[in-house]
């Protein structure tokens, strides 16, 4: 357990695994524990590093809105913590919007970039239906157990098991976000653009969707790897929002077949 200061904010941190570090980047108003699907099989490969966004988890929530250039610096402040250059950059939903951010802002610290589940904000995005906006916006007026039940048709697919769901749940209320951390990384989120500028990313860069997100839904995947030059786009059939607990088999494959095309191992093979 570690935490380290950016900007007077504490943030916490954790590293697992050994190899190329791979830093995690979660998505809004989620602690980094929701990794637990994904990261034990990439940190049997690789120095994962994980970090509580600003505002969420054992993170400070300072008050006042939240900006996506903000908590990208601060993805930035968890490597310098673990004394890291550059790294394999994993972002999912609003942590893919901050991987986009820190991609612009940090293109030499940079080995490849994985987009799940993510848009590329402003008027080109793609908008969830009304309902889900309803539903991120009257959180203040739900029980934590009655909003995590509202999202619960637009985050995961209708085939997936209940019993998983509620695992997923059962860390979700462990470490349920105040209304103010909530609303500041919302804000930073309705007040960010990049699909203006996502065509200056030069990093090998996966995205990667489920075909049933009803929260960001599909066409977003597929404008932001149609946006960044060579950028790879999978597809998951049967998989949401949460595509980890959807489809974790799926997902973790096309993860790491990436990853390693874009290690320095698979590299030096190429040359």
């Amino acid at each position: 357990m570690a935490f380290l200061e950016n900007q007077g904010v504490k943030i916490y941190w954790d590293e697992q695994g050994e190899g190329e570090p791979l830093l995690l980047i979660m998505g809004l108003s989620y602690p980094s524990y929701m990794w637990h699907r994904t990261r034990p099989t990439l940190a049997a490969r690789y120095r994962t590093l994980a970090f509580d966004n600003r505002g969420v988890g054992r993170s400070d929530v300072p008050s006042g809105a939240y900006s996506m250039p903000m908590m990208a610096a601060d993805a930035a402040a968890v490597l310098d913590a673990a004394g890291i250059t550059s790294a394999h950059i994993l972002g999912f939903s609003m942590g893919g919007m901050i991987a986009q951010e820190f991609a612009l802002q940090y293109p030499q610290r940079v080995k490849s970039l994985i987009l799940g589940c993510t848009g590329p904000g402003g008027p080109h995005a793609v908008q969830a239906e009304p309902q889900v906006v309803q539903i991120l916006m009257s959180r203040g007026v739900m029980s934590p157990a009655e909003a995590n039940e509202a999202m619960i048709p637009f985050i995961y697919d209708r085939a997936t098991a209940r019993e998983l769901i509620d695992e997923d749940m059962k860390i979700r209320m462990q470490w349920y976000p105040t209304a103010e951390g909530y609303m500041g990384q919302l804000q930073a989120i309705f007040g960010w653009e990049a699909y203006s500028r996502i065509a200056q990313i030069a990093a090998p860069t996966l995205v990667i969707h489920g075909e049933t997100d009803r929260l960001v839904p599909t066409e977003n995947g597929k404008l932001i790897a149609a946006k960044i030059p060579g950028a790879k786009l999978v597809l998951l059939p049967q998989a949401s929002h949460i595509f980890s607990t959807d489809k974790p088999a799926a997902s973790q494959h096309a993860i790491l077949d990436f990853l390693h095309a874009h290690s320095g191992s698979a590299q030096h093979a190429q040359a």
